[in-house]
């Protein structure tokens, strides 16, 4: 390990500050991970790591050898002090230790789906929490893959990756734009099911057996008309109270757990 880092002013401290902007971490191709669990799920998932940095206080020593076992020889280590650490980190009550990494895009023609795949597709969903949610329920789904429309917000912004608790890396996670899916799906022959506030279906009716992507949309607007045409099929949750919507989050969950139903959780 390199010499103690103690200054906020130090150039790399001030780079990990920068990261937490998307045009910087696009310019630099890195992002941050903050985390013992979520530098592990990078690192099973195979991502390139930069350069790792440690707060022994916080930390530990036995969480520290932990991940020395793990991270690859060439990865630069610095040891930072506990208020330079606590400047940099993005979460309260973090692990002590934060890594910039290296992203691993994934386009539609590199997913690996299953015979009955189940996907999720999100289009210009914007915010991070809903984001990370969305993905933390696709892992305890163990769906097919999830795939962003016309994305909005970085899936690399530190707050998806706190949200989602790492699940962005346990994820195939595409982005791409709402045309290219509609063509990718109807090549794959992957039935389509976008959410529709004025659909004539309920979302049980369906026939989720079959490969299956359920498509949905933004709280305030909704899907674009893409989504919308007679040839796809839309569906909806049964709203009985006063408000005709749902948070996004919640709603993927209900109609991916109904898909899981209908396949005895398979």
């Amino acid at each position: 390990m390199q010499e103690l880092i103690s200054s906020n002013k130090n150039p790399k401290i001030k780079n990990i500050l920068n990261l937490q902007k998307s045009s910087e971490r696009k310019s630099q191709n890195l992002f941050i991970v903050e985390g013992l669990r979520e530098i592990k799920l990078a690192l099973e998932a195979n991502h390139k790591f930069h350069s790792i940095y440690i707060c022994k206080e916080i930390i530990g020593d036995i969480k520290y050898y932990e991940i020395k076992k793990l991270i690859i020889k060439d990865v630069e280590e610095f040891e930072i002090t506990k208020s330079v650490f606590e400047k940099i980190a993005y979460r309260e009550n973090s692990d002590g230790i934060i890594a910039l990494v290296v992203p691993k895009t994934i386009s539609l023609n590199d997913l690996e789906l299953s015979k009955t795949p189940l996907i999720i597709i999100l289009e210009s969903i914007e915010k991070p929490g809903n984001i990370g949610a969305i993905l933390r329920t696709a892992d305890a789904a163990n769906v097919d893959a999830v795939i962003i429309c016309n994305p909005i917000t970085d899936i690399f912004n530190p707050n998806v990756i706190r949200s989602s608790v790492g699940c962005l890396f346990t994820n195939q996670v595409a982005t791409c734009t709402s045309e290219e899916a509609i063509k990718w799906l109807k090549k794959n022959k992957i039935q389509i099911c976008a959410t529709y506030l004025e659909a004539t279906d309920y979302y049980h009716q369906v026939d989720f057996t079959q490969p299956s992507a359920i498509i949905m949309g933004t709280e305030d607007k909704g899907l674009s008309d893409k989504w919308l045409t007679p040839e796809l099929r839309q569906i909806k949750i049964p709203m009985n109270g006063k408000i005709d919507s749902m948070n996004v989050s919640n709603a993927t969950a209900i109609v991916i757990f109904e898909a899981l139903r209908q396949r005895n959780f398979k």
